[in-house]
Parts: C-alpha cells; structure tokens; sequence
C-alpha cells in the first residue's frame, strides 16, 4: 500500500497518509477534490512544461490521492540501525571541479546569468528491504535534524523518497502566497558564525535568490511580494540565512506551481537560462533533485490550499536498493571550484549521516548562538535594499498624475525581473502589460557592432530599419519598455538579439517614448552608435553607488555587458559629496537628437543615458538591490511622457 509520513516543521507528531497513487502528465492533471488531498511528488523534468530546457529521464509525476489522513507520535518512529555499502559520487571532486570552472568562465563570464546551480549524485547500495531502511532512515532524521521544514518519507510502490528538507518552496493558505528563498551555508565549527555572516559570496547569494523569487512572487501574487527577513535557519549540521515572502494571491494552486518552477536556489537565475546550462553541463536528468513535493487540498467551499517543499537533502531508494543522493552548489562570480567541491560534501553531510553513508565524519556540533553583532549584521543587510518591496504600499500612494492611466508595453527577453519591473510601473500609475520577445514577428534590425567595435561616426543602425514589423500593441503603447534578458547583444545570430534589435529600431524610428533596461539598454546604445564590451569580471548581483545625471544613486547590476562612452565626450563634473569618485558626464549627437550619458570614471562603461524621447539604464531600478530603483523612475519616466498624447484605440 502507498504511504507517506509527514513530519512539519513545529509538530509533535506524524501525519500518515496513505492511499492510492496514480500518474499524470502535467500538474494541470491533477486531481482536486473537496475533502481528498493529493500528495503530488513532481520531478524536475516538468519545468518542460514552462517551455524551458532540461535532460527528460522520463522521471513520472506520481501523485497519492489520500484515502485516509491519521496521526501517530515521534516516539513511533525510532532511528534504526542500515548496513550501506559502495559509497560515492557519481562524479569525482576533479570532474565535479572542472564543470564549475566551466560554468564559471563560459556562462557567468559572458552574460548568460547571475548564478547556476549544479549539482551531482552520491550513490550507494542499501542492504534489506529498502522501504525498511527508508523507514529507519526516517526515524533518524527525527531524532538528528532541527530545523527542517517538512522531514518525510514517501513510498509510491515503485520508488521511496525520504528527507529532510529545509525550504519551503511555496505556500497558499487562506488566499496568502508565501515563499522562503534560503541560501549561503555554514557549517557548524567550521569558524565564527560573525565570519560567515559578513562574507561577500553568501551575502550576495541570498540577495540573488531574493531577487529571483520576488520575480516568481510577482508573476503569482496580485502585488508581487513583500520580504521579511533576514533570519537564521538553524539545522543539525548547518545554519543558513533566508528571507520570507508574501503577498495576496487567486490563482489555482496547480497554475502557482507552474508559475514557480523551480526555485533559483536549486537552479540559478535568470530562470529560464538557468536552465540552458544546467542541460548543457550537466548532460543527465536530475530526476527529483530541485522538484517539489506538494500537498494540494480543497475545502468543501472550493478554497484551495498548497503547502510543497523543495526535494533536496531527499534520497531516493530503488526497490533494488540503489541509494541516490542528489545535492548541488550554487556557484557566483565569487566561486572556486574548491570551495563548491567542498560545499557539496557539507551539504550531503547531514542525509548521509542519518543513512550511515557520510563522507566526512558525521559529528553533530551545536548550532552556533546568534549575538547582538550577529544579529546586528543580518539588520545590516536590508539598510541598502529597496523599500518598495520591504515595506507594505498603499494602492497609489506612488502614483505619478502625469504617468496615471498611460500604457506601457514591457517586452521580455527572457528575464522575468519583467514581473517586478510592471508592479513597480504599476505602482507609478501606469497601465502595464508584459509581451514576450518570441511575440513580435517579423522584427530585423542590421547586424549589430561586435563588442569593442570601434563605432566612432557609424550611423545608428535604427536608421535603416524603420519599417520594421513590430506587433501593433507594443508600437502603439504610450511607453515601450525594452527589458533585461541573457546572452551577447551582438551576437548577429540569436533570434532574440535580432529581433529585440529590430524592436529598438523601430521604436526610435517612430520618435515615441522608449525606456531600456540593461539588455535592452545595451541594444539602445548600439542603435546610438556606442560600442560594446564585455566586463573582464561580470556585474552579477552587484549593488552600487553611482552618479546619475548629478544625483548618487544606489542600484543593482547583473550584467557582463556594457556600452562605452565616446572618450572625446568626457567632461567630469565635481564630485558630489566628500569621498565620492568624480563622475564623467557625456553629451553626444546622434540621429535621434542629443545624447546625456552618465558613466563610470574609472572605465567609460554607462550607467544611464537620455535623449529627446527615449531613455535607458545598465542596472535594473526593480531589483531589491536597487535603493533608489523607484525614485530613478520617478525622475526618467514623466519626462519622456510628458508630450505624448495617446493614440486612439482605433487610431
């Protein structure tokens, strides 16, 4: 019979759930009926039903559709004693090393994405009867682990799950969505906590992941998500920090689980590249390594509810006994192979003691106390966030009167940082709608200068392709917001740079607002004649105080691209406060009228830059690590609108 023990974080028991257990192919298939929960067990292959890339291993999505819900106390379930042999990594610390190194150069150092998680598999054999050790394993868990979210064992009849998971992926309850990004690890004894609490690598790590599921928040939440945090979560081997998030949200809970696979802490981000290269360097499935396991339910009044953790620190056991043990390691810009090598062997550390398969010595050392300092620099940590999304907002208290009611066309290239950037538009007054590149047809634009092309009197490439064939809605907005996204701009070969190009061309062509950001900036400065460059050491998740137009401003790079000011056009202005770096400010003729750029003095790279009707910006004003991200659109946006009529809905 089917089974699963379920043990939540705070409970002094153990739900039972048994019943039968059927497979579906899409979450959609899901059944949900009022009084009959389902226990879904989802592999990491259905992220191919958000269109994305991954290794199929044909994993199934097996769901237990409960018959019967009972519970039992932790004392029936004592640690047992497993005979494990045959331990080890499916891939050896030098393979594992050089697949980071590879990550490392060919996709972070070139702007595929901010951070990626990959991972590998510790495989052992289990001796006895596997749903036995399962069950052994289980009840060791109970009795070593803290500070898990869900700690479980399910048993479909033709596989066993058992972990210890310490992340909530995503919660409904009561029309509220919640998520936990969790991220940086330290592991007991290793050091001062204070060391591992003021480290630059883990501080951004979670900065990054908190980026990426406000992203998810505002794809599923009516107003995106508002953070909590940061805290400590505190495990048996382990401490890591995390952040909470919340907003209301009405979406089916199976449309919710769509929306957010997976967590950018089991896979990278931006979401969707994120998955690219985990299927280019990890070449094998990853079964349900990074999945979900979700218990949907449905009142007898049609409230849903969703409660589903992330699989990881889960083995799963074969009925021939094969033991696999999935973990990973999030790599940035700041990682070694060394260190990520390391972070693997800690991060299996805890199942495997439970498992008698460790491989390192299993010794439990107590959670380190969190002091004033300790807590004092987790504070530290949200003094240069942005407000918009740490705080609660009144519906309009940020409306902008000369913004209320005109029409915004955000295109997407691949980067939901889309989602986050329509709720702060939103917020400003603006009616937002959010187009994928892939949408608008028939877009071409000039092949684009190569990065560090010398473009010194080119004429801007808008020019020649004014009558490109944009998608009428985008044309016809009050603003068209061209977004963030992966890749080489100038590559003259991906669809999507083509296409976007051709979408900037147009734009200009037509003299109507535009505002770019980050890619899209980069292509608005090709069309303006700058060159490119790639950034010998790529801005991922990288916040800054930076001079716009006379005003520091504090935001958030994810970047490894980046125009270059003319060196002829420099004149420095004075440095606004004591300390600060002069500023190089730039003015430049272009087809489109003059040209305002604001760059970096030390290397020419631009932050911002305007026009006559257009504007764009290297950073990105939605991300938590943009301070000042709204008041940067406070000051950009009226003036680009400011002359702009709305064209007629039949016009």
């Amino acid at each position: 019979m089917p089974f699963a023990l379920l043990h939540r974080d705070g409970a002094d028991h153990v739900e039972v759930l048994t019943g039968d257990v059927i497979t579906v192919d899409t979450l959609a298939d899901i059944p949900l009926e009022p009084g009959r929960p389902v226990l879904a067990t989802i592999p990491y292959r259905q992220i191919t039903e958000r269109g994305f890339d991954c290794v199929d291993d044909g994993a199934p999505l097996e769901c237990l559709l409960v018959s019967s819900v009972t519970t039992q106390p932790l004392s029936d379930f004592p640690a047992g004693d497993l005979r494990v042999s045959g331990g080890r990594f499916d891939l050896g610390d030098d393979e594992y090393g050089r697949i980071v190194e590879d990550v490392l150069r060919d996709e972070i150092g070139h702007g595929e994405g901010a951070n990626f998680v990959i991972h590998r598999v510790f495989e052992a054999s289990v001796e006895g009867d596997p749903v036995a050790a399962a069950r052994a394993a289980f009840g060791r868990l109970l009795a070593n682990e803290q500070g898990t979210y869900w700690t479980f064992l399910v048993h479909t009849g033709t596989r066993t799950l058992v972990g210890a998971t310490p992340e909530r992926h995503v919660s409904v309850n009561d029309g509220i969505v919640m998520m936990n990004p969790i991220s940086g690890t330290f592991r007991h004894g290793s050091g001062p906590l204070i060391d591992f609490l003021e480290d630059p690598k883990e501080v951004e790590e979670l900065y990054m992941v908190l980026d990426e599921e406000l992203k998810m928040m505002a794809t599923v939440a009516e107003h995106g998500g508002q953070v909590a945090g940061p805290y400590l979560k505190q495990m048996a081997h382990l401490t890591h920090t995390e952040y909470l998030l919340a907003g209301r949200g009405s979406l089916d809970v199976r449309e919710v689980l769509r929306e957010t696979m997976f967590a950018p802490t089991v896979t990278g981000s931006p979401i969707e590249n994120a998955c690219r290269v985990i299927a280019r360097h990890e070449k094998r499935g990853r079964r349900y390594y990074a999945g979900v396991l979700a218990l949907l339910s449905v009142s007898d009044t049609g409230e849903q509810s969703l409660d589903a953790p992330i699989l990881i620190r889960t083995a799963e056991i074969t009925p021939d006994g094969t033991l696999r043990v999935p973990v990973g390691a999030t790599l940035v810009r700041h990682s070694t192979a060394a260190g990520e090598v390391a972070e693997t062997h800690t991060k299996a550390a805890g199942i495997l003691a439970a498992l008698g398969a460790s491989t390192i010595p299993a010794r439990v050392t107590a959670p380190p106390a969190a002091g004033e300092r300790e807590l004092a620099s987790l504070a530290a940590r949200n003094v240069d966030l942005a407000r918009f999304w740490l705080d609660s907002r009144e519906e309009g208290a940020l409306a902008v009167p000369s913004l209320t009611g005109r029409t915004a066309v955000i295109v997407d290239g691949e980067d939901t940082f889309t989602a986050m950037l329509a709720h702060q538009l939103k917020a400003l007054g603006l009616t937002v709608s959010v187009q994928p590149w892939s949408t608008l047809t028939g877009v071409a634009s000039p092949a684009a200068p190569s990065p560090g092309a010398t473009s010194s009197g080119a004429t801007p490439s808008g020019a020649a392709s004014s009558g490109a064939d944009v998608a009428g809605a985008a044309l016809a907005a009050d603003l068209l917001v061209v977004g963030p996204g992966p890749g080489d701009p100038a590559d003259p070969d991906d669809p999507k740079m083509v296409t976007m190009r051709g979408v900037v061309a147009a734009r200009l062509a037509s003299g109507r607002p535009l505002f770019a950001v980050c890619l899209g900036q980069q292509m608005l400065a090709q069309h303006l004649g700058l060159s490119l460059i790639r950034r010998d050491s790529p801005y991922q998740g990288l916040a800054r105080d930076v001079d716009l137009f006379g005003t520091v401003r504090r935001v958030g790079f994810y970047s490894s691209f980046a125009a270059l000011s003319p060196a002829a056009a420099l004149s420095p202005t004075a440095a606004l406060s004591p300390g600060a770096a002069l500023s190089p400010a730039a003015l430049i003729d272009s087809a489109y009228g003059p040209v305002e750029i604001a760059c970096d003095p030390a290397d020419r790279t631009v932050h911002a830059l305007r026009g006559p009707f257009f504007a764009g910006v290297q950073f990105h004003p939605e991300s938590v690590l943009s301070r000042d991200g709204i008041d940067v659109l406070r000051e950009l946006l009226p003036t680009l609108l400011a002359e702009v009529i709305s064209p007629l809905p039949n016009g």
